[in-house]
């Protein structure tokens, strides 16, 4: 095989679990070859340097070869060079941030006021990144 579509590689090199996934995260603009947002079907060619944003981590990957169907982990490097820097695989470690608004059990929906400031609230969280 000389070259493959983005999602069908992005699925065999297991950079996600199924290739609906690879293909959803193409059409979300979260995938980008040698600079460039592309769909699913897009043809890839040996030495393409892929991108993919999944949360906050963005991974980079180099094309070497194309394997006919999924590949167990052992040899995705055979096909895929990890270009991936080790900061941007720290933050799969970092502690996830969270903000929960808890209500009094029976309390009810909040009122106008109330809802206006637990918005700016939120918005005064948004600010700070």
């Amino acid at each position: 095989m000389e070259n493959a579509r983005i999602d069908k590689y992005l699925w065999c090199i297991r950079a996600f679990k199924t290739r609906s996934e690879a293909t959803d995260a193409c059409k979300g603009n979260k995938v980008s070859v040698n600079g460039n947002v592309v769909k699913p079907a897009k043809e890839l060619r040996a030495g393409d340097l892929i991108r993919v944003r999944k949360g906050a981590v963005e991974f980079s990957w180099r094309v070497l070869g194309f394997p006919k169907s999924r590949v167990g982990a052992s040899l995705v490097p055979d096909y895929a060079q990890d270009l991936t820097p080790p900061e941007e695989r720290e933050k799969l470690h970092a502690p996830v941030e969270s903000f929960f608004v808890t209500r009094e059990r029976g309390s009810g929906r909040p009122t106008k006021k109330e809802r206006r400031i637990i918005d700016a609230l939120w918005d005064s969280f948004d600010a700070e990144d």
